[in-house]
């Protein structure tokens, strides 16, 4: 079994027989069960833990015995207590949360992404649009307040202001991807919001980039030409203006925290908003500081501003350049494919090779599965169509293919490096 682009022969682990598997840990655990309930030891069903009984009662396969690697609370708090026994307590919660989604059902871990989506859409739909429209309104507020005042930190917080543009991009795209026409786009509008964010990320990180460059030089400008030490003018109506437009953010900085993880569009709002924060409170701080304390807080508040804009800008388009190549997904998220696929249906024999990776925000997974050579045809489509669709019910798949072999001894697929 393998992960990634390795595959071949010699790289593939086959699977216990899972019938026998599964025989073997019920027998054992009838046995378990017949010694309890004679010697009233704690495996009695009465005395089991509810999600044990209603995770074996939904389907729960475990041919591998993870279940018995499960630490139990007692114990993870008594580690937890010891002289640094804080990180070692998180590690075994970590490692409990892993196995037990690896024993919940397929089925289960859909439905629970399905409901999830659906019980979130109304709440994106909510920050998106919100989130455009304020941006817009407090885009040309903060252009009054950097004209107004003349305040470099103030221009500089006005810079990023400019969103509006990105968010515009964002709305747009959600729009066109519900109205998509399959016989025009296949694979519907998913790909709408991941291409169009992305190429758009990259241009605007090349705009910020410049336009926060020249910001740059007009400080280091103001500090070489500027004489004697006047202070800036103190302009009111201009500071209220910019904390009227930190409060805004701040607020809408709150609501897509709550929901950033239910869409790749609300944790891009997240993020932006966050952004928003920093530069408009410090440069509120700096440009009243350039007006009571010292001139040269103003400039030096505008460069430190910039600089903080273009870092993030250029670490944004870093991250889109690779979602865009197909980065690999994370290790966690390829072994919970690998053991879904592995444990999927008691006729898969051997798990061949996993791909995960990212096609924009989202995963497009890869499977090759090894059937047995006899199995008919029928049979054989309804296991592949069946884990496709269970696994591209998952919250963070785009597109799933589910390959068949009867045998490991073959050259790879896809030997082309498209």
């Amino acid at each position: 079994m393998t992960s990634g682009a390795d595959k071949g022969k010699g790289k593939t682990l086959p699977s216990p027989s899972i019938a026998s598997a599964t025989a073997m840990v019920d027998a054992e655990a009838a046995s378990r069960r017949s010694d309890s309930l004679v010697e009233g030891g704690p495996d009695d069903l009465e005395l089991m833990g509810i999600p044990s009984v209603i995770s074996r009662e939904a389907g729960e396969r475990d041919p591998l015995l993870l279940r018995d690697k499960i630490i139990s609370e007692a114990d993870i708090e008594g580690i937890r207590q010891r002289k640094k026994g804080g990180k070692l307590a998180d590690f075994y919660e970590s490692q409990n949360s892993r196995i037990q989604d690896l024993l919940k059902p397929l089925s289960a871990m859909s439905a629970e992404a399905q409901q999830a989506a659906e019980d979130s859409a109304l709440k994106v739909k909510i920050a998106v649009n919100v989130s455009f429209f304020c941006n817009i309104c407090l885009a040309i507020l903060q252009l009054y307040a950097a004209i107004s005042s003349g305040s470099l930190a103030l221009f500089a917080s006005c810079v990023d202001a400019v969103d509006p543009f990105a968010n515009l991009i964002l709305w747009t795209a959600h729009r066109a991807s519900a109205k998509a026409e399959e016989k025009k786009w296949p694979v519907r509008g998913s790909r709408f919001e991941t291409s169009e964010w992305n190429s758009s990320s990259l241009l605007f990180a090349n705009i910020m980039t410049c336009v926060n460059v020249v910001l740059i030089v007009q400080s280091i400008q103001e500090f070489a030409t500027h004489k004697g030490d006047d202070l800036q003018k103190f302009h009111v109506p201009s500071l209220i203006a910019v904390g009227i437009a930190f409060g805004v953010k701040f607020g809408l900085f709150l609501y897509c925290m709550a929901i950033r993880h239910s869409s790749s569009q609300v944790q891009v709002l997240w993020e932006d908003h966050r952004n928003d924060l920093f530069t408009n409170g410090f440069g509120i701080l700096t440009a009243a500081g350039g007006a009571k304390l010292a001139w040269w807080i103003d400039p030096m508040g505008a460069s430190i501003i910039a600089l903080a804009i273009i870092f993030v800008w250029c670490r944004t388009a870093y991250e889109q350049f690779t979602f865009l190549g197909g980065i690999s997904a994370p290790p966690e998220f390829i072994s919970l494919v690998t053991y879904k696929a592995l444990t999927f249906s008691e006729h898969i024999t051997s798990v061949d090779t996993v791909r995960v990776y990212h096609s924009g925000p989202q995963y497009v997974v890869e499977v090759d599965i090894v059937l047995p050579p006899e199995m008919p045809l029928w049979q054989a489509h309804d296991i592949a169509q069946d884990l496709q669709d269970g696994i591209e019910r998952l919250g963070d798949v785009d597109r799933c293919f589910v390959h068949v072999d009867h045998e490991v001894d073959h050259k790879p697929e896809h030997r082309k490096n498209v």
